[in-house]
C-alpha cells in the first residue's frame, strides 16, 4: 500500500492524516479480543488510571499477542510509514491507550517528541505515529485533538514539569503538559481538529503535532492503539540507563512486511 501524493502531502502540513477503516470489523474484534486478553497479564507494562481502578494504558502488547506482531509488518501500515519516513524502520513505542465508560482520564495537551528527546536522548523527530481505532470513536468517548499544522513550529518547551513525576511507569503527558497560555496562542495561529472514525480505522500523526483529548463522558469504550515507528538510523544514546524494554524498544532490526493475516483463515475440516 502506498499513500497518494495528496495524502503525503497533508501529512507533512497539517501533521496528521486519517486512513477510514483501514481494518475491517472482524480485524477490529480481534484486535479488541487480543488486547482484553493482554490487559489481564499482571506487570509493569500495565499502567492503571490514578484511582488504582481500570487500565489506563498497555505497552508492548505485540511482544505478547500475535495479533499485533502482525499489526505492525502489514503492509496497510509499514508501506506508509516506510514511504514518509523514506527509509527503514522498527518499533520505538507501542501501547494502547484506553479510557473506560464515563471514567477514562484524559490526556494533557503535548508533543510526543519532547519527551523521547528528554527521557532517551532521541535525537531526531523522525518517527510515524500510528493511531488504530480499537473502537468506534466519536465526540463523546475523549477523542485525540490536534493543533494542525503544529508539528512545524518545532517542539514548544523541553524539559520535565516540576514537581513530582505522574507516573514511575512511563512519561505521563502530565510531566510535559503545555501551559493554556501555550495553547490559546497555537489554537489562534492553527485551530484544532479531533481524530473520529469507525472501529479499524487508522490516523498518522507526526511526533511534534500538538495533541491531547478530554476524558470519556460517554457509555462507549475509547480503546487506541499507537504504534510509533522510528528510522533505523535514528536510534537513541541514552547518557544514563535506558528506559525499560517496554516503553521503548530494543530490537532495532528493520521490521520486515509479512502477510500474515490478524485474523487467520479459518482451517478447513475434511
Amino acid at each position: 500500500m502506498r499513500l497518494s501524493q495528496e495524502q503525503v502531502r497533508q501529512f507533512r502540513t497539517q501533521g496528521y492524516l486519517i486512513l477510514d477503516r483501514l481494518f475491517g470489523p472482524e480485524e477490529a474484534e480481534a484486535l479488541q479480543d487480543a488486547f482484553q486478553r493482554d490487559s489481564l497479564i499482571p506487570g509493569d507494562h500495565r499502567v492503571a488510571e490514578q484511582d488504582g481502578g481500570e487500565v489506563r494504558a498497555v505497552y508492548a502488547s505485540h511482544t505478547r499477542q500475535p495479533e499485533f506482531a502482525a499489526l505492525i509488518r502489514t503492509p496497510r501500515v509499514l508501506g506508509p510509514v516506510r514511504q514518509l519516513l523514506g527509509g527503514e524502520a522498527y518499533i520505538y513505542q507501542f501501547k494502547i491507550n484506553a479510557k473506560a465508560p464515563f471514567s477514562g482520564a484524559g490526556w494533557s495537551w503535548h508533543q510526543d517528541f519532547a519527551a523521547w528527546q528528554m527521557a532517551d536522548e532521541l535525537r531526531l523527530p523522525r518517527l510515524v505515529n500510528v493511531g488504530v481505532f480499537l473502537d468506534e470513536v466519536n465526540e463523546f468517548n475523549g477523542p485525540v485533538i490536534f493543533c494542525p499544522g503544529s508539528h512545524r513550529d518545532g517542539l514548544v518547551k523541553k524539559g520535565r514539569a516540576a514537581g513530582p513525576a505522574a507516573s514511575e511507569q512511563h512519561v505521563d503527558p502530565e510531566d510535559i503538559a503545555l501551559t493554556a497560555a501555550d495553547m490559546t496562542g497555537l489554537v489562534e495561529r492553527h485551530g484544532l481538529v479531533s481524530a473520529k472514525g469507525a472501529a479499524g480505522t487508522v490516523v498518522l500523526f507526526d511526533p511534534e503535532i500538538v495533541h491531547g483529548s478530554a476524558p470519556n463522558m460517554a457509555p462507549f469504550r475509547r480503546r487506541l492503539l499507537i504504534v510509533t515507528y522510528n528510522d533505523v538510523t535514528n536510534v537513541p544514546q541514552p547518557v544514563g540507563a535506558p528506559r525499560p524494554e517496554y516503553v521503548v524498544g530494543r530490537d532495532t532490526a528493520p521490521l520486515e512486511l509479512t502477510d500474515q493475516e490478524i485474523v487467520p483463515a479459518l482451517e478447513v475440516m475434511v
